[in-house]
């Protein structure tokens, strides 16, 4: 008994693993994973829902980001531009690496280039409107 690719209609001697659609091809099955396996799609749903929770705050408080608007940080070319500076990321490297961050903070703060870095993430997290 053959049965025909769920993609392209050709005759098919495989079976996707998920939901047991034919396909004829690795070309075939990427295709039909990426779109008409329902069960592929629902699993790829799950695992983004998984990781999302992941990324939830434990201990929120009224001035915690959410992680959404700390996400558009890596897309931001203003921001992306100043930590290019070797200095820059010094900086930064320094106030992560600190026993006592917040002192390290304010003391970065004297420093224009930080602070430019501050102002360009403040600009995403907390946009004037």
């Amino acid at each position: 008994m053959s049965r025909n690719c769920c993609t392209c209609e050709k005759e098919s001697f495989y079976k996707c693993p998920l939901c047991r659609q034919p396909y004829c091809s690795i070309t075939c099955y990427k295709i039909h994973k990426n779109s008409n396996c329902t069960l592929s799609n629902n699993l790829q749903d799950e695992k983004i829902s998984e990781k999302n929770k992941s990324k939830v705050y434990k201990f929120p408080t009224e001035d915690t980001v959410p992680v959404e608007k700390l996400e558009s940080l890596k897309h931001d070319e203003e921001l992306r531009s100043y930590i290019k500076d070797p200095y820059v990321r010094d900086i930064i490297n320094a106030v992560i690496n600190d026993s006592n961050p917040t002192d390290s903070i304010a003391k970065a703060m004297s420093n224009h280039e930080f602070i430019k870095v501050a102002d360009a993430c403040l600009k995403v997290v907390e946009p004037l409107d």
